[in-house]
């Protein structure tokens, strides 16, 4: 029998491949084709209308970057809207903070989290905590109309294409900036700026960020399964700092349990290099 591998295009001239034992399960959604595959070196791992999403193996370093750097900025935080995020990876995250009151996730295919829960046990877990809100809509109307103030959003979206298209919008980071309380910080997943396409898209986000925050800075991480292994993330504030604000006693001293983030990790991951620099100016 031959080998099974997955394959996906990071441009039309690199494939990233991945060996492959079986796949667990395929269906199509309302919104997208939701596949399950297992893998030997990566474990289980999720895609979306065939592009990976994450992967049992290095899902905790996309998931602790996503979450850790803003809760390290302000530990106070009582409300955090997740836009995305059906995993559960970042609800995982989150729940290890016992002063957050409340996590509102919304997610607009409800499919990805049904199956999740199901094949994913090591992030759907996330949504096993009391104070986890499922909200099955769209996130741009939810944003919209909460009358809620929110300490965090995280926005966990897919790229900006599809059922993802419309969180890369100025009029959803508007959104986001009201609901925000004054304290309010805005985490976004910024794409990489590596590959053309991926740094087009990168670029457009942070350009329509900047337009509506005062403070929009970008931060890094190395994430083995995404394209060119180097991805960004977006923080976003009315008035905090992501350096000048770090409370790092206060967060150490809380010992969150971690394997990827920390708070020396913290000030790297705002030192960019050259090249991604200069395309933010640029923006």
């Amino acid at each position: 029998m031959d080998d099974l591998w997955y394959s996906e295009y990071h441009t039309p001239n690199v494939r990233f491949s991945i060996k492959v034992a079986r796949q667990l399960h395929n269906e199509k959604s309302n919104y997208q084709e939701i596949s399950i595959f297992e893998s030997p070196e990566f474990g289980r791992f999720l895609t979306l209308d065939g592009i990976m999403m994450m992967t049992e193996r290095d899902e905790f370093i996309y998931h602790e970057m996503i979450t850790h750097p803003a809760m390290a900025v302000n530990p106070d935080m009582k409300r955090v809207l997740v836009i995305g995020a059906g995993d559960g990876g970042v609800a995982r995250e989150l729940t290890k903070y016992p002063g957050i009151e409340c996590i509102d996730i919304v997610e607009i295919d409800e499919r990805v989290v049904r199956v999740c829960q199901q094949y994913l046990p090591q992030t759907a877990c996330g949504f096993d905590d009391p104070r986890v809100h499922l909200h099955f809509q769209d996130g741009l109307k939810f944003v919209r109309h909460t009358d809620a103030a929110y300490d965090l959003i995280i926005v966990d979206s897919t790229d900006p294409f599809g059922p993802g298209e419309v969180l890369f919008t100025k009029e959803f980071y508007g959104s986001c900036f009201s609901a925000l309380t004054e304290q309010g910080i805005l985490i976004n997943q910024h794409e990489s700026p590596f590959y053309e396409d991926d740094a087009k898209a990168m670029k457009a986000a942070h350009r329509r960020i900047s337009q509506v925050f005062p403070g929009s800075f970008v931060y890094q991480a190395h994430i083995p399964t995404y394209p060119s292994g180097h991805w960004l993330f977006g923080f976003a504030t009315k008035t905090l700092h992501p350096m000048r604000d770090l409370q790092a006693q206060h967060w150490n001293e809380a010992k969150i349990r971690t394997r990827y983030y920390n708070t020396d990790l913290h000030s790297g991951a705002f030192c960019l290099p050259t090249y991604v620099k200069e395309m933010l100016q640029d923006e």
